[in-house]
């Protein structure tokens, strides 16, 4: 069953990593990461999806502004054979870029296009058990 954690009223800044802990379900289909102000303004959405209509695994980025989502970033994502293992999963907010690394050496760049200075809002939501989240 998918879980969700949010947490609001934090800071996370230029420079901070974050370092998620968990588990993909096995018959996971999707999780995502949002980091933001708010549910409405997103700097990153991470969503891992497992069955994508068009392609099959992979990892979509996007940012969302005042409820607009923008333009997808897709990228294809070797996890597929990650079900069911402990995972973690760095993010890295280096100012103009967040950078999201996996495991198996995967990494996924995204921009800050909303030019965030503080995220004060995370969410982890779908088919991913987390054990544990610091920031770093």
């Amino acid at each position: 069953s998918s879980q969700e954690l949010e947490l609001k009223n934090m800071e996370f800044k230029a420079g901070d990593k974050l370092k998620i802990k968990g588990l993909i379900l096995h018959d996971a289909d999707r999780f995502q990461i949002d980091l933001g102000y708010d549910e409405e303004d997103l700097a990153l959405h991470f969503n891992p999806r497992f069955n994508d209509e068009l392609d099959g695994t992979v990892f979509v980025c996007n940012s969302k502004a005042a409820g607009c989502w923008g333009e997808e970033k897709r990228e294809i994502n070797n996890t597929q054979n990650r079900k069911g293992q402990g995972e973690t999963i760095m993010v890295t907010f280096s100012g103009d870029m967040f950078e999201v690394e996996l495991p198996d050496d995967q990494e996924v760049h995204f921009p800050n296009r909303e030019d965030v200075d503080i995220i004060k809002y995370l969410r982890i939501r779908g088919d991913f058990k987390l054990t544990s989240f610091k920031i770093c």
